[in-house]
């Protein structure tokens, strides 16, 4: 069973951010072009630069694209982007904005002189050549576990360097590397109304929901996900105006802590497997006929 459970946890961790798409609703606003079977992917990955049009998110977080990004400065007085040369340190002014709150925060923690900022989204948006099955619509963050001891990295350093892992237990629980600063992170991100929920890996979840005190509607936020132990990874609400976004429904009622558990007990004692399930359909691409109709025309734009 330990071994069953390692597998899934290791697909899981190859499979990044991938995962997340499967809570996120399709964008329902209308196609372009129902015959337009280019891959996706392949044309939003070669875009180097946003469009130039105002800001707006367009589709969902699985399934959209972005108008008018902005790019998260390399470096600031209190965070750097990591992995420059994925070009993903685009996003909605909104979340360039939410970032910098956050990263003036984290520099305020014992520590901390800010944070390692990891994947955002691509210029235009829009699905990723490797990784992420989100992050597609400008409005999801990756924020990197590892606590920043200086800020002057250089280029070649940020590609080496990595994070850390706060999991024990393929994920059941926290290791020792999890700190109260960490708990401090993760409640002011969830804390911020721009925010519709944080994924990371259930035993810190659990954890937090143990140590959590007075005001605990923050939890609620706070939603376990396979991976996410190098990073917890932050989605944003569509800003408001933004009449082509596509809202992921809100978390269910309640602080979550009971589904927490339940998450972190079928790591430790995993569920037989159902005989009876049927093979797992292949992912299919995403070609431009699925994306919405304002995604093409944010490819073509200037």
């Amino acid at each position: 069973m330990v071994r069953f459970v390692a597998v899934i946890a290791a697909l899981a961790l190859l499979a990044g951010c991938q995962t997340e798409s499967a809570s996120a609703p399709q964008a329902t606003v209308s196609t372009q072009n129902t015959n337009d079977t280019r891959i996706a992917k392949q044309l939003f990955g070669a875009a180097r630069v946003a469009s130039a049009q105002a800001s707006d998110a367009v589709g969902g977080y699985a399934l959209g694209c972005q108008a008018g990004a902005v790019q998260l400065p390399e470096t600031g007085p209190t965070w750097q982007a990591m992995r420059l040369s994925r070009n993903r340190n685009w996003a909605q002014p909104v979340t360039v904005d939410y970032v910098q709150d956050l990263s003036r925060f984290a520099a305020t923690l014992p520590g901390w002189e800010g944070l390692y900022v990891g994947d955002m989204s691509q210029p235009r948006g829009g699905p990723m050549l490797t990784g992420h099955r989100s992050h597609q619509s400008g409005l999801d963050i990756d924020i990197w576990m590892l606590p920043p001891d200086r800020l002057n990295l250089t280029a070649q350093e940020r590609e080496n360097i990595s994070s850390i892992s706060m999991r024990r237990a393929e994920g059941a629980y926290t290791n020792s590397k999890w700190s109260p600063q960490h708990e401090a992170l993760l409640k002011a991100a969830a804390s911020d109304p721009r925010v519709a929920r944080i994924f990371v890996f259930p035993g810190a979840k659990v954890a937090m929901c143990n140590n959590a005190t007075g005001d605990r509607s923050w939890l609620r936020k706070i939603r376990p996900w396979w991976g996410h132990h190098y990073h917890f990874h932050v989605r944003l609400n569509c800003p408001a105006g933004d009449r082509a976004c596509v809202d992921q429904a809100a978390p269910p009622p309640g602080d979550g802590c009971g589904d927490a558990q339940v998450w972190v007990n079928n790591i430790l004692n995993p569920p037989p497997p159902d005989p009876n399930a049927p093979p797992p359909k292949p992912r299919s691409e995403i070609t431009m006929a699925r994306l919405p109709a304002q995604c093409t025309t944010i490819l073509n734009a200037n």
